[in-house]
């Protein structure tokens, strides 16, 4: 398998692997009653903690002042797209925090590669981003019973986390000396759900009710769609555009509407199937885009 493709592929098992977490937090929710921030700050603390205690054992630490930096990057962008995305679900609804945080995401990576670049985005990066986005928001449905106020305040709060999650992307592209995936993302994790669980026990509390199925979705959430599915996403990086990688994490919302599906008893509407279809067609599209794209380019930072 050729580094490009290898890379998409490393991409979509990240997209699969995230489409778990919502699925195992609603779970967590219900079964230890824990709230939707103290889900969040458990997350990323016990994801990066799970990853820094393995690298602790071979000895791998950030070093370097260079290092360091790239660490508080992922630590303060990954706490603020997840205290943003929460807090867009606490103001306004799932549909509209899922609908524009990750939707906005690769149109803003598309702006921004485009401004860096000083030049418009052409058609082949515009066309697969288009497409996803118009299938994320069959797949999602629209609001609903909800005030006008809700709704603009949800849908900032969305557009912020979009931001956090494309600024990750572009900053996690860009290597740094003596500094791989696994290392950033478990120090960068653990810094950023200590911020996280800081916050959210002077608001909403991080209590949790214990019990072996409890403490089994905890160590679920921290490993498959957080220190697993980030890990696959940074290394996929490496190797693709960041177009293209927010492109294929909107296999997130289909991976999840999958799951509640067959494990929770939820109906398909012919929208939600026409946005799957849509959804999995500009996941496609970005794979042969990028398949396209001359190595030079495809790593330009």
């Amino acid at each position: 398998m050729s580094s490009s493709r290898s890379s998409f592929a490393l991409l979509v098992a990240a997209g699969v692997c995230w489409g778990t977490g919502g699925v195992t937090g609603r779970a967590l929710t219900e079964v230890g009653s824990v709230s939707a921030p103290a889900v969040a700050a458990y997350r990323l603390l016990l994801g990066g903690g799970l990853l820094v205690v393995a690298l602790l054992i071979v000895g791998r630490v950030p070093r370097g002042t260079r290092a360091w930096r790239r660490v508080g990057a992922i630590a303060a962008l990954a706490a603020a797209f997840q205290a943003s995305y929460f807090a867009a679900v606490a103001v306004s609804s799932v549909t509209v925090a899922t609908l524009l945080t990750i939707g906005s995401a690769p149109i803003l990576v598309v702006v921004a590669d485009a401004l860096a670049a000083r030049r418009l985005p052409s058609w082949a990066d515009v066309r697969p981003v288009a497409t996803g986005v118009v299938g994320l928001g069959l797949l999602v449905g629209a609001p609903t019973g909800q005030s006008l106020g809700a709704t603009l305040a949800g849908a900032a709060l969305s557009v912020l986390a979009g931001a956090g999650f494309a600024l990750l992307t572009l900053v996690g592209r860009r290597p740094v000396p003596n500094l791989d995936e696994a290392t950033s993302t478990g120090y960068g994790f653990l810094l950023g759900g200590t911020a996280l669980a800081i916050v959210s026990s002077t608001t909403a509390g991080l209590g949790v009710d214990l019990s072996l199925a409890s403490i089994g979705l905890l160590c679920l959430l921290a490993t498959v769609p957080t220190a697993v599915a980030y890990l696959l996403y940074f290394r996929g990086l490496r190797g693709s555009t960041a177009a293209t990688a927010t492109v294929v994490a909107l296999l997130e919302p289909l991976t999840g509407t999958v799951l509640a599906v067959s494990l929770l008893g939820e109906q398909l509407s012919v929208p939600v199937v026409l946005g799957a279809v849509l959804l999995l067609a500009s996941v496609v599209d970005s794979g042969r885009t990028r398949a396209g794209t001359p190595r030079h380019e495809a790593l330009r930072t």
